[in-house]
């Protein structure tokens, strides 16, 4: 019975016959030519492609013509998104805001987001102010919590008592 060190010489021969040599060379004359370069991908790029089918699971659609995004933080900062790319899903209750984000303080933004508040983040805004040192920031002009527009045309008239077919057929 041959010993394991010929039988280890004569496995190294068959393979040195079979493949060519004992080198593991790859290219040259009679190598078989790869047609195309497998790219790799990176997890960046599955994790988009991902969230871009979850996104499409979801229906949600491009909203256009937003030139900005601020997401008010707690702590008193704000995150900041110039030309976002903004898609929603009305069914699922799902806004999607992406781009590049600056997270700033909120003091660095106000006068210009002032236009764009309603009188309950005016009064968010108070309160943190009030928490971070006082009313120094807050801009001139600026309606307070305690302020009612004069005017009132936004507001919804009250219904009139009675029956709106006999009202309308005496007009």
């Amino acid at each position: 019975m041959p010993s394991e060190t010929e039988m280890a010489e004569a496995r190294a021969k068959m393979i040195a016959k079979r493949f060519g040599g004992a080198s593991a060379s790859t290219g040259g004359k009679g190598a078989v030519r790869r047609k195309k370069k497998a790219a790799s991908r990176s997890n960046s790029a599955q994790s988009d492609v991902k969230l871009n089918a979850a996104l499409k699971k979801l229906g949600a659609t491009n909203i256009p013509g937003i030139e900005e995004v601020n997401l008010f933080k707690e702590d008193g900062k704000v995150i900041h998104f110039v030309n976002p790319k903004v898609q929603a899903s009305i069914a699922a209750n799902t806004y999607i805001v992406s781009g590049p984000a600056d997270t700033k303080p909120l003091q660095e933004l106000l006068p210009s987001i002032v236009s764009q508040l309603g009188m309950d983040n005016i009064a968010q805004l108070q309160n943190a102010m009030a928490a971070q040192g006082g009313n120094s920031a807050m801009p001139a002009g600026m309606p307070t919590v305690g302020e009612e527009d004069e005017d009132d045309d936004d507001d919804v008239p009250d219904l009139v008592d009675g029956n709106f077919e006999e009202i309308s057929e005496k007009a």
